[in-house]
């Protein structure tokens, strides 16, 4: 199998990417008589929470050498998601116009 070609940057021609996925979420905790939160007995600890529910996410490639953002969704990855699919992303990405 051939090794892949190094992804690179339609900006700035770099080839150093992170995948990143940032979310928000709002945790709730039940009042009862011990300590916020059924799951909690003696103190809150803030991973004991009753729910959680998930607000707003995003997902992108950036590029380490001058900080773009490529929008994608990479949560569905499987076996036909590799480099040429996330070069594709880059190279369909629309970016600022250089002035």
């Amino acid at each position: 199998m051939p090794e892949p070609k190094p992804l690179t940057c339609k900006i700035c021609q770099g080839n150093r990417f992170q995948l990143k996925y940032e979310a928000t979420y709002v945790y709730s905790y039940i009042l009862d008589g011990d300590a916020p939160g059924l799951n909690n007995t003696k103190e809150l600890l803030p991973f004991m929470y009753d729910s959680r529910e998930q607000q707003d996410s995003k997902q992108y490639l950036h590029c380490d050498t001058c900080g773009f953002d490529y929008p994608c969704y990479f949560t569905d990855w499987d076996q036909e998601m590799g480099f040429a699919a996330l070069q594709k992303i880059i190279d369909h990405a629309q970016v600022p116009s250089s002035s």
